[in-house]
């Protein structure tokens, strides 16, 4: 057993007692107190041990994806990889919600008193909707939105809207929605990382964002239609600022910043994964810049002219986020408890892909203290013969071969820029960056609870590190073991 091996099992034996922690601990207080308002504490969800419909299909996607997985990656044509990618992510994610069967496991997940389809007959006159949304948001006002949609801004509760228009309406439709689309996720990471970092570290990615655990919440919930969104902000960005395109990837990724950020409050600390983005882009990486502020732009302005206030809606937000269960489940429980629940939606083998991007980041840290500074003045020894001037007269009298270093350079030297900001570097920078955001996220007490759904979009830039990992095979198989025991062992929420 290699030490990096035996260091990434302690990680994940450490990540599991965190989990192990947060299940006693959280039972006890839900038990004595009744704060936590979830069932099997850290996760909204309680114990109902079952087998359904997806069950076969999912045992076959998963022993499928272990053995072959790593295989097709390597050598699947590079354009046939990210739709591979998204259909065996869509088989993976379909399966795990068959297991609770077609109607409890997807049809009515989003028609909840909490849900946005609960509202879809408020919405006959959009533009007139939005103009009133706020007035709904506080918990005692008139006719106030369901959790959910009084939580998120309207292009959420719109998206649903459409939909219906269009003849896609009820919850089997939204299920569809949000599973087809949330799916393309694992692609959108893929096509940012080989625009990052390189092909290959994408290619060893590739079944771990296949077969991650966070396909449990994905289907069906609401939020892995936002994570999709999300990523496909940052893919679009990555090629913008590698060259590829840039006025319209640059355009396109602002478009879809802008709808990210009338999706969910929350992911517009994306703005941190998109700063890593642009940190690591080309030389032209400025270029794109007036394209992405130009698309960002676009949604914000429809739905403020259509009268809707962001901000306002926000502080009203958060009145009504401690009017509710925020305001009852204790923060000293849940900032480190909503940890544990991105453990289980990331898998064992993101967390061991995490020690290894930090410690990544950190040799090459200390590499860059250890090195000297670019504009020092070499030693004597270095200078080449020609560098020495011919003997100059002294005070003294005696003549002396001074040795002179050639007039500093300006150079600043940064992780990224620097000769050894190997594709390894890169990509742990970004997996750092996602986790930034996410341990922000956790901070700010406006995620107490259920962050295994409302952490999806950061999760799938997180699963991306698993592409450090040494034999592959059987770290997929602890991840398909992980999903597998939570959505036959739990009912969860979503």
């Amino acid at each position: 057993m290699t030490r990096d091996l035996l260091r990434d099992l302690y990680a994940t034996a450490a990540a599991a007692l965190l989990v192990a922690t947060a299940v006693l601990v959280g039972t006890a207080i839900e038990r004595e107190h009744g704060t936590l308002h979830v069932s099997w504490p850290p996760l909204y969800a309680h114990a109902d041990a079952h087998v359904g419909p997806g069950t076969p299909a999912a045992l076959v996607v998963a022993v499928a994806v272990v053995a072959y997985g790593p295989r097709l990656a390597a050598r699947l044509p590079w354009r046939a990889l990210p739709v591979a990618a998204w259909g065996a992510s869509m088989a993976w994610t379909w399966s795990l919600a068959l297991i609770d069967g077609w109607q409890r496991g997807i049809a009515v997940r989003l028609t909840t008193k909490y849900e946005y389809l609960q509202v879809i007959d408020r919405f006959q006159d959009i533009p007139a909707t939005l103009r009133d949304f706020t007035h709904h948001i506080l918990l005692h006002s008139p006719g106030n939105w369901p959790a959910h949609v009084a939580g998120h801004p309207p292009a959420a509760t719109v998206t649903f809207v459409l939909l219906d228009r269009v003849g896609l309406g009820g919850g089997g439709w939204a299920g569809v929605w949000c599973i087809t689309v949330g799916a393309s996720a694992c692609a959108a990471v893929l096509v940012a990382v080989r625009a990052l970092a390189d092909e290959a570290l994408a290619r060893r990615a590739a079944p771990f964002l296949v077969m991650a655990p966070a396909a449990v919440w994905t289907g069906t919930s609401a939020d892995g239609y936002f994570a999709a969104v999300a990523a496909w902000t940052i893919a679009l960005f990555a090629l913008a600022v590698t060259g590829h395109r840039p006025p319209l990837t640059g355009f396109a990724a602002g478009l879809l910043f802008g709808l990210t950020c009338y999706l969910s409050y929350g992911l517009t600390l994306f703005v941190v994964i998109a700063g890593a983005v642009l940190l690591l882009g080309g030389p032209r990486r400025i270029r794109p810049l007036p394209y992405a502020l130009a698309g960002v732009t676009v949604v914000p302005l429809v739905f403020t002219l259509a009268g809707f206030d962001w901000w306002e809606a926000y502080r009203l937000l958060v009145v009504r986020y401690y009017q509710g269960a925020g305001g009852i489940r204790p923060y000293g429980y849940w900032v480190w408890a909503n940890l544990a629940c991105t453990v289980l939606i990331v898998g064992p083998a993101t967390v061991a892909g995490l020690r290894r991007a930090v410690a990544t980041l950190l040799g090459h840290a200390g590499r860059l203290g250890r090195r000297p500074s670019p504009d020092a003045p070499p030693p004597a020894a270095a200078l080449p013969p020609g560098d020495a001037l011919p003997p100059v007269r002294t005070p003294d009298g005696h003549g002396a071969s001074v040795r002179v270093a050639p007039a500093p350079r300006s150079r600043v030297r940064s992780l990224t820029s620097a000769p050894g900001a190997s594709p390894d570097l890169r990509l742990a920078l970004l997996a750092t960056a996602a986790l930034t955001a996410l341990l922000l996220a956790d901070l700010s007490g406006m995620s107490k609870a259920e962050t295994e759904r409302i952490w999806l979009p950061f999760a799938m830039w997180l699963l991306a590190s698993c592409a450090f990992l040494s034999r592959p095979r059987g770290w997929l198989a602890a991840q398909a073991t992980v999903a597998l025991l939570l959505n036959h062992l739990l009912l969860t929420g979503w």
